[in-house]
């Protein structure tokens, strides 16, 4: 038996763009992915601190170092500009391995910049 558990997030991340007419993800900054083990294409749980919305769609990276935050496709009509939103990461593993994962969570300040850990 496999339980998902939080691997890693992106507190308090800044969206700084949102494009509707795009087929879809999230860009994020390559740095802050790294830095939170999020893989390009890999699974994403999004909640709005804004409006309360919660979606899930696949992460792609920005340039790196941009501090970019962008929303693209059908999740735009959702989650907009300058919206404070969390991203979280979840990996799979055994009720045992469980027990000593430790998440990495980024905290972030107005610029995307990671202002601590936790």
């Amino acid at each position: 038996m496999f339980v998902k558990v939080l691997k890693s997030k992106l507190h308090h991340a800044k969206v700084t763009e949102a494009k509707l007419n795009y087929p879809g993800s999230i860009a994020i900054d390559e740095d802050l992915m790294k830095k939170a083990d999020i893989t390009p294409y890999e699974i994403v749980l999004i909640a709005d601190l804004n409006n309360g919305n919660r979606l899930q769609t696949y992460a792609i990276p920005a340039p790196a170092g941009s501090g970019q935050i962008t929303i693209l496709g059908a999740a735009a009509q959702r989650i907009k500009k300058n919206d404070i939103i969390i991203i979280f990461s979840f990996l799979y593993c055994s009720p045992d391995e469980a027990k000593n994962i430790k998440p990495k969570v980024l905290i972030l300040d107005e610029d995307n910049k990671i202002k601590k850990t936790a």
